[in-house]
């Protein structure tokens, strides 16, 4: 099975995992803190957390907040669930906007609406949560600026992000918090994990009590709060310390596997691929393409020729308002999600895909679509 998009491990992390273990340092160890003052020197912030994945560096953010029932936080709704479920664990309400058709993230002009059904609802606004989908930087400024003016923080969820930038600027850049993974399938990984970072100095000494099951400082286990055990190891932290030192190679061949699926497919009717917006670098995560209307297959039908080859693909994000369990849930729009849920496959995406698999991968989107 060629799978949409696997980890990329070597000699450089079996070398950083040997030299731990001969260290004694599984658990804890200096990798951890070498591992996060890299990834904020990376992002450009001046704090960063080593965390067990992506949605605990997010809850941990918006716990940061005290986000309480009665409250919500707006988040876009095209989005994994792991952008959204911090803010039921806080028992808040999520209020779900569209998306924008060109970086698939949180459409500011959704935003001062979003408030108002806030509002209508007796529910007061305490985050912004968009998101960086697929690779690719959202429109964060007019966010903030939206944001800003209601006195509300933003909290970016980066978690598809490195390596991405905006401006110039890393994934993350602007916000008060962000939020990053390093699942098995991203495009650095630590085998799980993420990362939470800040300028804040005070939240992140804050989060990293926290994240230590918010034990105080005493010979025994003394606790006045509850916490969590959200802490990355050693080892993990050894691993990422290795992937780091290649992620600019890995966005490098992420990017032309995605442009040869575009000059080899795009010729087929209805076929189109996911834009890159101005003063981005989108680093092609997993590689999106779209069948519209003149399309000789639906992706459902695509997708199933792929698997009957051996080939993973898989949708686009299922919307979060069509999701059964929020139902429900407050929203504004979502037409945008909808049509890219509707039309939209990820095809296989690794570092490690081989030209001969690619050329495979295509030969089996042409046969069904040409």
């Amino acid at each position: 099975m060629i799978p949409l998009s696997a980890p990329e491990v070597g000699p450089r992390e079996q070398a950083a995992v040997a030299k731990a273990l001969a260290a004694g340092d599984v658990a804890m160890g200096p990798q951890v803190a070498a591992f996060e003052g890299a990834f904020a020197e990376l992002t450009g912030r001046s704090h960063a957390l080593a965390v067990s994945s992506g949605t605990a560096a997010l809850h941990l953010a918006l716990r940061l907040l005290d986000l309480k029932p009665g409250e919500a936080a707006i988040c876009p709704t095209l989005t994994f669930m792991g952008g959204v479920a911090p803010v039921i664990y806080q028992g808040a309400t999520p209020i779900f906007a569209d998306v924008d058709p060109v970086a698939w993230g949180l459409d500011p002009a959704c935003l001062p609406e979003a408030f108002d059904v806030a509002r209508a609802r007796g529910l007061t606004v305490r985050a912004v949560v968009p998101a960086d989908l697929y690779g690719q930087c959202c429109d964060i400024g007019p966010i903030l600026d939206i944001a800003a003016d209601r006195g509300v923080p933003v909290i970016l969820d980066s978690a598809e992000a490195v390596g991405a930038t905006l401006n110039r600027r890393h994934a993350g850049a602007g916000a008060l918090m962000a939020a990053y993974s390093f699942n098995g399938n991203k495009i650095i990984t630590t085998g799980g994990g993420g990362m939470l970072v800040s300028d804040d100095a005070a939240l992140m000494e804050r989060a990293r009590y926290l994240s230590t099951a918010a034990r105080r400082p005493a010979v025994h286990y003394e606790h006045d709060e509850v916490g969590y055990n959200y802490r990355l190891g050693a080892v993990a932290s050894a691993i990422g310390l290795a992937q780091l030192e290649t992620l600019e190679a890995r966005v490098t061949r992420r990017r032309a596997i995605f442009e040869t699926y575009r000059a080899t497919l795009s010729d087929l009717p209805g076929v189109a691929f996911a834009p890159e917006g101005p003063g981005r670098l989108h680093t092609r995560w997993l590689s999106v393409m779209l069948l519209g209307p003149d399309a000789r297959a639906t992706p459902e039908t695509q997708r199933l020729a792929l698997q009957a080859a051996g080939i993973e693909s898989r949708p686009v994000w299922k919307p979060m308002h069509l999701q059964p369990v929020f139902r429900d849930a407050p929203r504004v729009g979502g037409a945008v999600a909808e049509s890219l849920f509707a039309q939209g496959l990820c095809l296989p995406s690794s570092t490690t895909l081989t030209e001969a698999d690619q050329a495979r991968i295509i030969a089996v989107i042409r046969a069904v679509l040409a």
